[in-house]
């Protein structure tokens, strides 16, 4: 994650681990920021529009508002929702909650009335701090949390007159800044998934384990020993600082794992800078524009369904003769969907230098990753495999062999793994358990093994397809739908079927420019890819095929589209 200025070596950022120091100056979040506070305090820290806060400014900020969460009764491991779009004030909160040992909890803010009050009842929410434009919501349901404390509303025009919420701008101007106190490394942190597989769920982490795995991301990759202290964080910050200030921009919402972890707490441990995207939903000329401003230097995004809108800009933008100057950027980070080897290719083409490293992980923890350059694009779904990273068959115990094509599920073990669900033993049993004497986390990816030791993804079990007797992923599908040039996005899913159990159907969105080919066209052009059974047996065009704002599938929406248009 190298400056504008960096050379393209700063992309070999890869996962590791790293000890931690029992004392005041012990390595978590909180106290790195704190020193970046203290030793950069005229760097800039977040950017936003025409805003910028300096590190020195960013803490005073968390300083005074974590001053209002403990005069609230919040203490250690009370949770505080941020129900808000990306801002500064969502990285502000969750610096002031880590100041003060209390946990902040990311909300979604498409909920509606009865899933926010799911989550922030489940997550047992004290405070909520969200924007004026949501405080509908709030204002609904905010009777029905007798836990509630405080309610900290956000400008972002008129205000919602929720009974009882206070403004930013008030609750910062009458505390004075917080002292700093001595933290612990089982300090609680926590992040909600989406609930894609059921309910929203807590994935909780110890900060320390947290913390160590994410300073590794500037350790492991370049042999370096694992740093042991403030001091020496802050000697790593001096010389990445000396390439130039590393500039991110999380281009998904920082309500999901990949934007905050990545685009955010992750340069950030380093004292770097994070561009906060004023849009809504993903505008890739909008991107592009920031990068042009801010020398933008590493992009974090969500597989295709980011990388193939950011593409269609860059080349509508070419054909003006006036293309947006990308040389900044040196890496690319895709996490949390697939990321196709042919829309990498369409992307070097714009952005020769960079390096685009592809993540395999999820809420529960990192898999693998992959590199890949302009000389070299790698397979779809392809990931080299971490230390820690292992392919079990559930049934056996036993580890998948290289090379023998059995299917297991993708395993993680390592200090750095969750803890467990919040307040779900059940689940945190399905999920984290032993294979071997070994405690793994298995957020369910199935895969295989080549005999080259790498993963080929397959897909989430619980989204497998059953037809025939035959399991299909859908993912592996909808990366071939999506090889026939007039499509541009695709999903695929199973419905009931009284023949094969289930049959394979998905829809479909047409590329920039391209005539409908007729579905029957496509279907015949994924079985050049695919062996029969996989294939879909029918296929309906759609506008959009719908996804969450951070990239990921939304199957319930798809299924519904499919049935009214069947």
């Amino acid at each position: 994650m190298g400056g504008g200025d960096a050379n393209s070596g700063e992309a070999n950022i890869m996962v590791g681990l790293v000890r931690t120091k029992g004392d005041m100056g012990m390595l978590t979040y909180p106290n790195i920021f704190e020193a970046h506070a203290d030793e950069f305090p005229d760097a800039v820290a977040i950017a936003y529009g025409d805003r910028e806060l300096t590190w020195s400014q960013y803490e005073n900020a968390a300083a005074r508002l974590a001053s209002a969460l403990s005069a609230n009764g919040l203490s250690r491991e009370s949770k505080v929702g941020m129900f808000l779009y990306n801002c500064p004030e969502y990285l502000i909160t969750q610096f002031a909650a880590f100041k003060q040992r209390i946990t902040p909890v990311n909300v979604n803010d498409r909920y509606l009335d009865d899933e926010l009050l799911y989550l922030l009842e489940n997550a047992d929410c004290e405070a909520v701090v969200f924007h004026a434009s949501l405080g509908d919501r709030i204002a609904r349901i905010k009777d029905r949390l007798p836990k509630l404390r405080l309610l900290i509303e956000v400008a972002d025009g008129p205000s919602a007159n929720v009974p009882g919420a206070s403004s930013w701008d008030a609750v910062l101007a009458a505390n004075s800044p917080a002292p700093r106190i001595e933290r612990g490394l089982d300090d609680l942190y926590m992040l909600y998934t989406g609930g894609t597989t059921g309910m929203p769920k807590g994935v909780m982490y110890a900060m320390g384990n947290f913390t160590a795995g994410f300073l590794g991301f500037y350790t492991a990759p370049m042999g370096r020993p694992p740093v042991e202290s403030i001091a020496e964080v802050t000697g790593m910050t001096k010389m990445v600082h000396g390439l130039g200030q590393p500039v991110a921009v999380p281009c998904c919402p920082l309500m999901h794992g990949t934007g905050v972890w990545l685009g955010a707490l992750l340069p950030h441990l380093v004292a770097g800078k994070v561009v906060l995207l004023e849009g809504r939903s993903f505008d890739a000329a909008e991107l592009f524009r920031a990068v042009e401003r801010h020398r933008i230097s590493t992009l974090v995004i969500v597989g295709d369904a980011f990388a193939r809108p950011m593409v269609q800009a860059l080349r509508t933008q070419a054909a003006t003769g006036s293309p947006f100057d990308t040389s900044s950027v040196t890496t690319i980070v895709s996490t949390g969907a697939m990321f196709s080897a042919e829309v990498k290719a369409e992307m070097f083409e714009f952005i020769p230098g960079a390096a685009v490293m592809d993540i395999l992980g999820s809420s529960e923890g990192g898999m693998g990753q992959t590199m890949a350059t302009k000389a070299n694009v790698n397979t779809t779904a392809k990931f080299g495999a971490m230390p820690t990273t292992k392919v079990i068959n559930l049934e056996t115990g036993k580890e998948v062999a290289p090379g023998s094509g059995e299917q297991g599920m993708v395993g993680v073990s390592g200090p750095g793994i969750p803890i467990g669900y919040y307040k779900d033993p059940e689940k945190s049993a399905r999920t984290f358990r032993e294979v071997g004497g070994v405690r793994y986390s298995f957020p369910g990816d199935m895969a295989v093994v080549e005999a080259d030791g790498t993963i080929t993804l397959l897909g989430r079990g619980s989204n497998c397809i059953n037809t025939a007797g035959e399991k299909v992923f859908p993912e592996e599908v909808e990366e071939a739908v999506k090889t026939h040039p007039a499509v541009a996005d695709c999903l695929v899913f199973g419905v009931a079927d009284e023949k094969y159990g289930q049959r394979v159907v998905g829809v479909a969105s047409l590329a920039p420019g391209q005539a409908e080919p007729g579905a029957d066209a496509v279907i015949a052009h994924t079985k050049t890819k695919l062996s029969s059974y996989k294939v879909p047996k029918q296929l309906v065009f759609v506008t959009t095929v719908p996804r969450a704002p951070n990239g990921k599938a939304d199957y319930v929406s798809a299924k519904k589209l499919f049935e009214a248009a069947s």
